[in-house]
């Protein structure tokens, strides 16, 4: 199981000190480092400038959203990346949610597994660069087929470093859990859970039955799991940590009803912790709603506690279907996870 760093959203402004972090994380021999975007920073350019002061460690979005790009517009982004890089550019999709998608970007949010299907199929035929790109839609078709008729089909006038750069797929539902496992090679998971691995190996192998004979080996396929990791002396203090986090996702990232995180946190057995926290935070008592996260959720989908705890917390995860530790937490989760994953490596 390899190590990578998560840096999560930007608050008010950029993390203080992630540079020097990430040039660490590059010393320390660590995979990835991963950026995301919702609405305020971008996913690209804090992924660029960090990793311009690096030489090693891959450079990942997770996630970079569909509807805030064009497929050709990321795929031009990505091939970009990876140039300037030097290879080591790896780009994660994601659709997020319909308030993000309509409240924030103006578009349709119907159908996010055929668009997600065509959007990788257009970004693949650019990155692949054997002919014109085109798209037969109906989500992004190419060319538009209602313009001015004097559009035409274009081929990259840069070529591609790897024409076989790497896609991950962000997915918690289980339809989409299996879309990637079809069509991409990774999968960056959320809320994964050991207690889940049988459930979440099931949904892979569904997708890996219907994966496309020229695609990368199952074998080579990534599950990169974004975990919090809090180190502290005593459990209580290290999940109190984690607690807002899982009371945004479940209360404040997405609407009633419609709100894939908390389904995937319902899916483990908490339908009615989450009830009482997305009830708090939708009135405004986010306080409450954090106060309500159980230790057990939080000890679910987090490493929590003193460094001998998380030591045998961690045996489990080695036997999931998780390939990298995406950290979202400080030095000090890192500098503890490191030597951990390396004496069983």
């Amino acid at each position: 199981m390899r190590l990578g760093i998560h840096t999560g959203y930007w608050s008010a402004g950029p993390p203080d000190g992630i540079q020097d972090a990430v040039v660490a994380a590059d010393r320390l021999g660590v995979d990835s480092v991963w950026t995301a975007e919702a609405y305020g920073s971008d996913a690209f350019t804090p992924l660029a400038w960090w990793g311009s002061r690096t030489s090693r460690i891959r450079l990942g979005t997770a996630v970079a959203q569909l509807s805030a790009r064009t497929p050709t517009a990321t795929a031009m982004a990505a091939l970009t990346m990876d140039h300037l890089s030097g290879g080591r550019f790896v780009l994660g999709l994601g659709v997020s949610g319909p308030q993000v998608v309509e409240g924030w970007y103006g578009q349709p949010y119907a159908k996010p597994l055929a668009r997600t299907r065509e959007y990788v199929q257009v970004v693949r035929d650019v990155l692949r660069r054997e002919a014109p790109v085109t798209s037969a839609g109906p989500h992004y078709p190419l060319p538009l087929p209602e313009g001015t008729g004097l559009g035409k089909p274009l081929r990259s006038t840069v070529h591609p470093l790897r024409a076989d750069l790497p896609i991950h797929l962000a997915a918690e539902g289980p339809r989409n859990i299996a879309l990637a496992a079809e069509i991409a090679d990774g999968w960056l998971p959320l809320f994964y859970s050991p207690r889940m691995d049988a459930t979440f190996r099931e949904l892979l192998a569904d997708g890996f039955a219907r994966r496309a004979p020229e695609r990368s080996p199952e074998s080579a396929f990534e599950v990169s799991a974004t975990v919090p990791v809090v180190v502290r002396e005593h459990v209580e203090q290290a999940a109190d940590q984690v607690r807002p986090f899982l009371a945004l996702y479940v209360g404040g990232m997405g609407a009633k009803g419609a709100n894939f995180h908390r389904d995937a946190l319902d899916r483990l057995g908490y339908a009615e912790a989450c009830d009482e926290i997305q009830a708090h935070y939708l009135a405004g008592r986010k306080d409450l709603a954090a106060a309500a996260v159980p230790t057990a959720m939080v000890e679910d989908v987090a490493l929590v506690g003193p460094p001998d705890k998380i030591a045998r917390d961690l045996a489990a995860w080695r036997e999931t279907a998780v390939t990298t530790l995406l950290v979202q937490g400080d030095a000090t989760a890192v500098t503890t996870l490191a030597p951990l994953l390396a004496q069983t490596s």
